[in-house]
């Protein structure tokens, strides 16, 4: 595969790994306390699940401490698609959100003197970056269908609290914190904390609007590690109907536009490449996933970028954050987890 493939696919495996394994913060705001009704972890966990917000525009705000170098802008190793993706799991961003159904949605990443879009509306999906004036489409099969995730859709609570709920099991500890207010709505706190010593994730706690079940806001800890590690969260929300117009987009003049083809479909995978089908060993807080995608190229292990994120290891390369854990060995396997490198060493030696 080119180095440009490559490169974005290995923050497309870091970025699930780090929701997968738990990650987001908001600085908890001091004031008053938030009485609400007595309710016990149970019956907050009935409230999330049985959520049924489909329209919201709002503001979330999202921030990380993972450990990760900062990433070079200009000269060797600053190819702007991945620094763009990676960039989303090292740094503080501010985005636009707007819901309106599970088949209109739209995320606006603010950066400094850009911007970056996600938009899907029916069968259109779009992803837009002005820094280079881009576009890409995509054409659903149907108004059902859903659509290629993107990096952007890391930025929202609901995605994240929804990943990490998956993996409250008999393995995880769920209690509930004190009560917050967060973008002016009054909120229930679930805290959930692994049993096992096994992963790199401390405690996830999820901020769930009293009223709606929404998660409003999710913060996760790694271990040893004082300050969160990662964070997302709204700042300001509106649960109305945002305007039609937010979804409907038109490349600007000069844009460079593309189409892109769906994914391959579950069932037609082959056997190695970025679209193959990843095998999992264990399971919870300290699973791990292993993807083969075959020999990796001399052009993309001499790539500075790859040289700076990566760190040698017996059998391979490792990268290593607070959370989350990417072992790549010579042979063209990939193993990623919320675990440490020794973890995956192991399981890559089975």
């Amino acid at each position: 595969m080119s180095t440009r493939v490559w490169l974005r696919w290995l923050p497309a495996v870091v970025v699930p790994a780090v929701i997968a394994a738990g990650a987001v913060i908001i600085p908890m705001q001091a004031g008053a306390a938030v009485n609400l009704p007595a309710k016990t972890p149970s019956e907050v966990l009935a409230l999330v699940a049985g959520s049924q917000v489909e329209t919201f525009s709002g503001t979330v705000e999202q921030s990380s401490n993972l450990g990760l170098p900062e990433l070079p802008t200009t000269g060797p190793g600053s190819n702007s698609s991945q620094a763009s993706m990676l960039d989303l799991v090292t740094g503080s961003h501010t985005a636009r959100v707007y819901a309106d159904g599970p088949t209109k949605e739209r995320i606006q990443v603010m950066d400094s003197l850009a911007e970056r879009d996600a938009i899907r509306n029916g069968t259109n999906a779009w992803l837009y970056t002005s820094k280079d004036n881009t576009a890409t489409h995509i054409t659903l099969p149907s108004k059902t269908a859903s659509a290629p995730a993107s990096p952007e859709q890391a930025l929202t609570p609901s995605e994240v609290a929804d990943k990490l709920l998956a993996k409250v099991d008999p393995a995880t500890t769920v209690t509930l914190g004190d009560n917050q207010s967060v973008a002016g709505r009054n909120a229930y706190e679930l805290i959930l904390t692994p049993k096992t010593s096994g992963t790199l994730v401390g405690s996830v706690a999820i901020a769930v609007d009293a009223e709606t079940g929404l998660p409003l806001r999710v913060v996760v800890d790694a271990r040893g590690q004082h300050d969160p590690a990662f964070s997302v969260g709204f700042s300001s929300i509106d649960l109305g109907t945002p305007a039609a117009s937010l979804f409907t987009f038109a490349p600007p003049a000069h844009a460079t536009v593309k189409e892109q083809a769906l994914p391959t479909t579950p069932g037609t995978h082959t056997e190695t490449g970025t679209h193959a089908k990843p095998t999992v060993t264990g399971s919870g807080w300290d699973a791990v996933v292993e993807l083969k995608v075959g020999s990796v190229p001399a052009s993309v292990t001499s790539d500075p970028l790859y040289g700076e994120l990566t760190t040698p290891v017996s059998g391979g390369r490792a990268f290593s954050t607070s959370l989350v854990s990417v072992l790549i060995t010579d042979d063209g396997r990939v193993f990623a987890g919320a675990v440490p490198v020794s973890r995956l060493e192991a399981v890559a030696a089975q």
